[in-house]
């Protein structure tokens, strides 16, 4: 069995979610970051039942500075999310400023306190197009930094950068990952809306990987 030496950054979402069961045998802990989203609280439950299933420690730490100080339209409840595809231009509004470079750097303190080797990420090609904190660029210079900010020089690994959410799906269903139990909804819903970006791309996902699609829909 694989060394346990690693911390995954864990939405609850389907991509960080196939990330925790694919590197089950190196995840240490998991940790989810309340920043103040609409989808935050039903992610982090998400999240906590699935590191149950797997038995991996997984802890919340709270960024509300975010939430307060932080423009988004993430972060300002859900009739402010944009709908339609991550590609159309309004869906820059839902861009978090810098928020994987906040998360990275707790994570990688937090790793270097619990003498952890690797930080996860499960960032993918399919949030390019908006996401600055979601590319290759990105990763390689964060994951520098990482190195070379902490003694034992934290490495950064994101599996899925150069990958779509599709092929991250096709991953799941070979792993038998339940999508049922992950939430991606941006305006945080008791059921997805269906229509905003996120969710539009979780259905394109569901059906490039021939899954049935369990997720509950407005419409």
């Amino acid at each position: 069995m694989a060394e346990k030496d690693s911390i995954a950054v864990l939405s609850g979402g389907m991509d960080s979610v196939t990330m925790l069961h694919e590197f089950k045998d190196r995840i240490a802990l998991a940790v989810t970051f309340d920043y103040g989203s609409n989808h935050n609280a039903r992610e982090a439950e998400c999240a906590a039942r699935q590191c149950g299933l797997l038995g991996i420690e997984h802890i919340i730490i709270p960024l509300d500075f975010m939430g307060k100080y932080f423009r988004s339209s993430l972060l300002e409840g859900a009739d402010s999310i944009p709908e339609g595809h991550y590609e159309d231009e309004n869906m820059k509004s839902t861009v978090v400023p810098f928020r994987n470079g906040i998360m990275l750097a707790v994570a990688c303190g937090l790793a270097e306190s619990r003498g952890l080797k690797c930080v996860m990420l499960a960032n993918h090609g399919g949030d390019h197009a908006i996401y600055p904190d979601c590319r290759a660029g990105f990763v390689k210079a964060m994951g520098k930094a990482m190195e070379e900010g902490t003694y034992d020089g934290v490495t950064l690994f994101a599996p899925y950068t150069d990958i779509t959410k599709g092929d991250i799906a096709m991953r799941g269903k070979k792993l038998g990952v339940d999508y049922s139990l992950t939430y991606s909804c941006y305006k945080g819903g008791e059921k997805h809306c269906g229509r905003c970006g996120t969710c539009v791309e979780r259905k394109e996902a569901m059906a490039f990987a021939g899954i049935d699609d369990p997720t509950e829909y407005e419409n």
